[in-house]
C-alpha cells in the first residue's frame, strides 16, 4: 500500500510540475540581468497594455531604461504610478528609469512599469510577447514577456507551489 501511495505522490508531483507554466528566461545585456518579464492579457478592443519585469545591474555604473518597442504596439514607454493627494496618477518617466549599480529595480503593477500604447490587437493569455527594451548603455535588448491572465498579479510560475513544502503523504493509510 505504501508503494501505491508513493507512486501516486510521484505522479501528482510530475503532473503539477508539467502543468506549471514556464517563466520567461533571464536575459543578460552587458552588466544588466533582466528577469521575470510578464504582461497581462487585455480584453478585445483595449488600446493599452502593461509590461512588468526585474532589472538587476551587476556593474559599477548606472544604466537607464529609456523605453522600447514591440510589433503589437505603436509605442512602449516607461511609466510610473503614484499616489498624489489621495489620487492614483500615472505618468511617463521623463529621461528614463535609472538602474543604479549593484541595485535591482522591479517594474510592477502600481509602480514603475512599461506601457504598451495603441495596441494593434489584444494580448492573449499564454502567448509570448516579444519586446525590445532600449537602454542608455546596454542598448537594444530583446526580451520575451509571458502573457498571464487579465487579473494576473505576477509572472507565470510565480506563487506556484513550493514542492519542498508539500506534506509527505507517503506514510498515509488508505
Amino acid at each position: 500500500m505504501k508503494r501505491i501511495i508513493t507512486a501516486l505522490s510521484s505522479l501528482a508531483f510530475v503532473a503539477i510540475v508539467a502543468a506549471t507554466p514556464a517563466c520567461a528566461e533571464d536575459v543578460k545585456a552587458g552588466d544588466l540581468v533582466i528577469s521575470q518579464a510578464w504582461s497581462r492579457a487585455t480584453p478585445g478592443g483595449a488600446k493599452v497594455g502593461g509590461g512588468y519585469l526585474t532589472i538587476e545591474n551587476k556593474g559599477t555604473v548606472p544604466d537607464r531604461l529609456l523605453g522600447g518597442s514591440a510589433d503589437i504596439a505603436a509605442k512602449v514607454q516607461v511609466h510610473e504610478m503614484s499616489m498624489n493627494n489621495g489620487v492614483m496618477t500615472m505618468r511617463p518617466v521623463d529621461g528614463g528609469l535609472v538602474i543604479e549599480p549593484g541595485k535591482t529595480v522591479k517594474l510592477t503593477p502600481g509602480g514603475f512599469h512599461l506601457m504598451l500604447l495603441d495596441l494593434k490587437g489584444p494580448l492573449k493569455q499564454g502567448e509570448k510577447l516579444p519586446v525590445t527594451l532600449d537602454f542608455e548603455k546596454a542598448g537594444k535588448v530583446s526580451v520575451t514577456f509571458d502573457v498571464g491572465g487579465i487579473g494576473a498579479m505576477g509572472p507565470a510560475g510565480a506563487g506556484q507551489m513550493d514542492m519542498k513544502k508539500m506534506p509527505d503523504h507517503s506514510g498515509m493509510k488508505m
